[in-house]
């Protein structure tokens, strides 16, 4: 940048209004480093503006042995124990994933001058950012802006991206291109008025067809699902839908609305979730627990009489009538595949990579990113093919991809070639080697395992055998999050994993949680269930033995799902059960490490005193039972006992609090009222049990159900009461570990 700003460069090409809100952003900077605005607040601000924190940002880095300083200069921290100046990430929202040349250049110019220069894409089609320091965010910010890109919104309590399916506009099943409508919805709730005050986040999803993947709209707060009735346009629309921890489905708000109602009926439901949502218990305030809470039924009242008191507003029916053309504009006509000899490597790519479109003559490309990740110059490639091939019509994709869309099959072995001299040319896109995961521990504050390491060592060695897998094997879905938040998307794979860790030989050994059965297909129809833990150095045997299995025991043309239900829970862990077990540190010290990282995952190496292990052992026995009853509550659900598996679950729950406390109390009864007011008073109310980032969650999990039993069980209560009990069962291992460690700190102190 030469004499003049980026601000004095762009003033005239950005979005007044948008100009405005960074300008305010760079003045709060300002202010913040006067010490004139507090860090709660500023905090809070810049998450409205995308800008996020990051692993290591409090200043500390674990080396293996001990927490070490990170050195940087004493300046108002950016928000709670987050120092100024160390790097943290931006995100960018892509409504529907659609992105233009223009703006993939743009975005590689950001990412290269203010960051790593890698472009990451993630499982809501947006692109993230790392290693940005904050007061370079307003300059990129701009740069976005006078391409028509946003930051706003993309973190913090508000709507989040609009995402929707990429094949919008190309899809030989989808009853209308929902694009225009995804546009429509972020154009009008972007900076809204009705949805500043909600308790959480809330994330918007389209989807053009009822049965595919599309969209994966059951998984979302609000989802809505493209339906022509009796020749007029509108959505079905879906809401308190949800992943994180206790996953939900979405219950039906309306089976059709049309389309000059869809933005009234959102406004109405952000109204409704701004007032009566929870705003004071961050770990139950998404709309899903508020629609779970009072019922669909009472929530669907509540948006009619909201939407009947709404001033008009004209913006209604103008952004949805006088939407943009689409860009659904080929650079080229459709031609067939012309025949004759193709370069090495594009029969595969072909086969994986290249989907029909409806339009006769042209094709889809995927191209598969290795952990989601675009270098800059590989981003400037893509932009001078896409202009080439393709024109700007570009997708990001909920799988961590891209595709180009209107490639005419003439052009397919030219595009293959200019893909693969670029080095974004690989063949599997969408298989099992295609692993999808979250930042894990390389970059996320939450991360408890390293998510990106496995996924890359899961890919090698997938990718090696691929030209030999048996096509049911290569159909698969391997989803990773590197905690129980599922940014990975884990329950929704055929094989989903989330970390955690276990204690083992007095040391902390990463693992991974096994979800198997999910359904990606009916838009996320179906979530998958934990079968236990393995350390995160067996996951790949782990997913050679259930493949191995699949083939050996699949009828017919059965799913994984199919085959997961058939089998049963019970034997299913009798495949993952052998890997189960972690030697002892002097056989298999590799175990103690996690993927793509030297440091030792443990804070256990500080010493080991005879009565810390003393204790550990009694949590271990009196744990395991926990651990039972939540698989057998699994095998009762499976079985269609409903009453049965949330009963196991609670009972699992009190097992694994009592294993707590009788770390301190060993007479407590086998008494739930015992058990849970001890519990209570030893671990909860003075926030022992507490993690550093869910709080008390989990633990008010036990308090809410010893407090109220439901007075009927159906699926889906005994599903969230399963998953509760899983958490609270990882929660209390988490408090037993912190337990030891501070005893040993202690007696470290005391020596």
């Amino acid at each position: 940048m030469g004499a003049e700003s980026w601000k004095e460069v762009l003033h005239d090409k950005m979005d007044a209004g948008w100009a405005e809100e960074i300008d305010q952003f760079d003045s709060q900077m300002a202010l913040r480093k006067l010490g004139k605005l507090g860090e709660k607040v500023f905090a809070e601000t810049r998450l409205r503006r995308g800008v996020y924190g990051q692993r290591y940002d409090n200043g500390k880095r674990h080396d293996g042995t001990a927490d070490q300083t990170l050195a940087f200069a004493d300046v108002p921290t950016k928000g709670p124990e987050t120092l100024w100046d160390a790097p943290g990430m931006c995100r960018i929202k892509i409504p529907f994933g659609g992105v233009s040349a223009e703006q993939l250049e743009v975005l590689a110019d950001c990412s290269e001058e203010y960051s790593d220069a890698i472009l990451h894409v993630t499982t809501r089609q947006d692109f993230q950012i790392h290693y940005v320091h904050i007061e370079d965010t307003a300059d990129l910010m701009r740069r976005l802006a006078a391409v028509n890109i946003t930051t706003r919104e993309a973190c913090g309590n508000s709507v989040r991206n609009v995402t929707g399916c990429p094949l919008a506009g190309v899809c030989k099943t989808e009853t209308f291109d929902i694009s225009p409508y995804a546009q429509a919805l972020m154009t009008f709730m972007l900076g809204h008025p009705d949805v500043q005050d909600f308790g959480r986040k809330f994330k918007p999803a389209f989807s053009g067809c009822e049965h595919e993947a599309c969209g994966l709209v059951q998984m979302h707060d609000g989802g809505y699902v493209a339906r022509v009735v009796d020749g007029k346009k509108g959505f079905k629309i879906v809401v308190g839908g949800g992943l994180g921890a206790v996953p939900h489905q979405a219950a039906v708000l309306s089976e059709f609305t049309p389309v000059e109602e869809l933005l009234p009926v959102m406004q109405a439901v952000a109204r409704v979730f701004a007032r009566l949502g929870e705003k004071k218990n961050r770990n139950r305030a998404r709309i899903k627990f508020l629609v779970a809470k009072i019922g669909i039924e009472e929530f669907k009242r509540m948006v009619e009489e909201e939407r009947k008191t709404l001033p008009h507003d004209d913006r209604w029916t103008s952004l949805v009538t006088d939407m943009a053309p689409t860009d659904n504009e080929p650079t080229a006509p459709g031609a067939e595949l012309a025949p004759g000899d193709r370069p090495d490597g594009f029969a595969a790519w072909f086969d994986t990579n290249v989907r029909a479109q409806r339009q006769d003559g042209y094709s889809v490309v995927t191209l598969n990113l290795p952990l989601g990740d675009l270098t800059a110059d590989q981003a400037r490639s893509l932009a001078d093919i896409a202009r080439k091939w393709s024109g700007d019509n570009m997708r990001t994709t909920v799988e961590q991809n891209m595709v180009l869309r209107f490639v005419s099959n003439g052009d397919l072995v030219a595009v293959f070639e200019a893909l693969t001299a670029a080095g974004i040319g690989a063949a599997d896109g969408e298989t099992i080697v295609d692993v999808t995961s979250c930042p894990g521990t390389d970059t996320c504050k939450l991360g408890i395992a390293a998510s990106r390491g496995l996924a890359s060592e899961l890919r090698q060695r997938l990718a090696a055998k691929s030209a030999s897998m048996p096509a049911a094997v290569k159909a698969l879905r391997v989803k990773i999050s590197g905690c129980f938040n599922s940014c990975g998307q884990h329950h929704l794979a055929d094989i989903g994993f989330y970390g955690n860790s276990r204690k083992v030989d007095g040391r902390t050994v990463p693992h991974f949680q096994v979800i198997l059965g999910g359904q990606w297909g009916e838009n996320a129809g179906k979530y998958g269930m934990a079968m236990g833990s393995v350390p995160s150095k067996a996951v790949p045997e782990v997913v050679e033995a259930l493949t191995d299995a699949y083939v050996q025991s699949r009828e017919g043309d059965e799913s994984f799902r199919g085959f997961v239900e058939r089998t049963g829970k019970r034997s299913m862990r009798e495949i993952i059960k052998p890997f189960m077990k972690v030697a002892p540190y002097a056989e298999a010290p590799e175990f103690y490490s996690d993927w793509s990282d030297v440091r030792e995952f443990t804070i256990g190496d500080l010493g080991i005193g005879e009565c810390a292990g003393e204790m550990v052992s009694l949590f271990g026995i009196e744990v395991v039972k926990a651990e039972s009853q939540g698989f057998d509550a699994q095998i009762a659900l499976e079985e269609g006992d409903f009453e049965e598996a949330e009963d196991l679950a609670y009972r699992s729950m009190i097992s694994a609090a009592r294993a707590l406390v009788r770390l301190e109390f060993i007479d407590v009864t086998e008494t739930p009222d015992d058990v849970v007011s001890e519990f209570k008073t030893r671990y909860f109310d003075n926030e022992r049990f507490f993690d550093r980032f869910a709080k008390g969650k989990f633990g008010q999990y036990l308090l809410d159900r010893h407090a109220t039993a439901p007075d009927s069980i159906d699926r889906d209560i005994a599903s969230r009461r399963i998953e509760e009990s899983q958490l609270f069962i990882e929660a209390a291992h988490a408090c037993e570990l912190r337990i030891e460690s501070a005893s040993i700190l202690a007696g470290a102190a005391e020596a």
